[in-house]
């Protein structure tokens, strides 16, 4: 392999979103890092043109080094893993996007002798389309669980089917970390940790949003922060319809309730209550021992994403809060769900990287991939996640794909520009007036 000739282990990292950016180059390095040993690391990262290809300053705050990173089509990337060689290529994508690359990769590697370890799995908490997502990820050598509970319900769901379940790969989430908390801060800070897409209404958000401000009128000695995942105008992972920044020029906030942006992490560094529906930010504050609370307020559901939390011991609702409550975690469910506050984060990756090694150094290179998918197994199904990457039914790009050589700079740009746009005026203006309307 080219990194035992030029003694640097080559790795790409395909994104399509600032959270899915983080996680793959997060996981690139912890799964690579021990392998390499004295051998140097080069990280290239592409990021996929859509909706939410993440902006300069989204970039900025993950806060993730590459030694290239630049935006692509499909086809692009395709055309350039035929081209390039790399050791491990990690795949950070929505699990159609998974699915169309592993099929588009099988025929650009057809005729290659050697092709790089392909990894892929999932940012956070898993706790929908559990099925589809898993079926449209098989095909990668490793499709990494960030727990030990997802690790046993992705074989599952794997061995049902009939599918091969040994590159299910037991980690933990990449961007844990950070300081263990020792004791309040000054002044005492709580931290509600916004969603872009849960909950979705204008209710419920503005509902969370007066509790907050409650609180913080209820508790002026304490410092109340609504921690925001992106600004007016840029997305994330999730579309957000209704921007908290929005509902808030509505309301009359106090002079200690304040908006926040930022690595989560470094905020993490200042919090004494971490408060949200379901982020996976409440996995971050229990590795660090933060005093964590899913809200029950709008239910425990499973389209709310909180029903993932039961028997944490961290459900409660805002009337507790504001009453003094604090949960304390169940240790038990901790150490089910990847979060290492015992101290054991360090060997979390040991298994992916020892898997990477031996798949690395296998005779005569790897197989061709093989997702479960095929045009046999989901004739009706599969062609439509290939078309809309536009690839044909063999994984090759169709006549016509976008390409940025076809292109002149400064009008891709533009168009680009004014593409996004109208989308995000649909998303955040149109649609919930449609909405509106359709309630009537």
């Amino acid at each position: 392999m080219p990194a035992s000739a030029t003694n640097t282990l080559r790795v790409a990292v395909l994104a399509d979103s600032d959270t899915r950016w983080k996680w793959g180059a997060l996981t690139a390095q912890r799964t690579v890092s021990a392998e390499a040993g004295e051998t140097d690391i080069r990280l290239d990262g592409y990021l996929l043109r859509g909706r939410a290809t993440p902006t300069a300053r989204q970039l900025q705050e993950v806060g993730v080094h590459a030694d290239s990173l630049r935006e692509v089509t499909a086809a692009e990337f395709l055309r350039a893993m035929g081209e390039e060689s790399y050791d491990v290529l990690v795949l950070a994508l929505v699990g159609g996007g998974v699915q169309a690359m592993l099929h588009g990769l099988r025929h650009v590697w057809a005729e290659r002798t050697e092709r790089p370890v392909v990894v892929t799995g999932y940012v956070g908490v898993v706790y929908e389309k559990l099925a589809d997502g898993l079926l449209l990820r098989h095909g990668a050598d490793l499709v990494l669980a960030n727990s030990r509970q997802d690790a046993d319900r992705f074989r599952a769901v794997y061995e049902g089917v009939g599918a091969d379940a040994t590159s299910v790969t037991e980690v933990a989430l990449p961007f844990l970390g950070g300081a263990t908390y020792t004791g309040e801060n000054d002044p005492y800070t709580v931290v509600f940790a916004a969603q872009p897409s849960v909950p979705a209404s204008r209710k419920d958000r503005a509902y969370l949003l007066e509790r907050l401000i409650r609180h913080a009128r209820k508790h002026p000695e304490r410092e109340v922060l609504l921690k925001l995942r992106s600004k007016p105008g840029e997305h994330t992972t999730h579309i957000e319809e209704l921007p908290y920044q929005k509902l808030v020029q509505k309301a009359d906030p106090p002079s200690n309730f304040r908006l926040v942006y930022g690595h989560m992490g470094e905020v993490l560094d200042r919090t004494d209550l971490l408060v949200t529906v379901s982020s996976t930010a409440a996995l971050e504050a229990l590795h660090r021992r933060i005093p964590t609370v899913v809200l029950t307020d709008l239910g425990v559901r499973e389209m709310l994403g909180n029903h993932h939390f039961v028997g944490s011991g961290c459900l409660a609702s805002w009337e507790q809060l504001d009453a003094g409550h604090r949960p304390v975690p169940d240790e038990d469910w901790v150490a089910r769900q990847g979060v290492a506050a015992d101290g054991s984060y360090a060997t979390a990756f040991d298994a992916a990287r020892e898997r990477i090694t031996k798949l690395l150094e296998r005779p005569g290179g790897l197989p061709p991939l093989a997702p479960y998918y095929t045009p046999e197994t989901a004739p009706g199904y599969l062609p439509g996640i290939l078309a809309r990457h536009h690839l044909g039914p063999d994984g090759a790009p169709l006549p016509g794909a976008p390409s940025a050589d076809k292109e002149p700079g400064a009008v891709r740009q533009i168009v680009r520009r004014a593409a996004r746009g109208a989308y995000r005026h649909g998303v955040q203006r149109v649609a919930p007036v449609i909405r509106r309307m359709g309630e009537l």
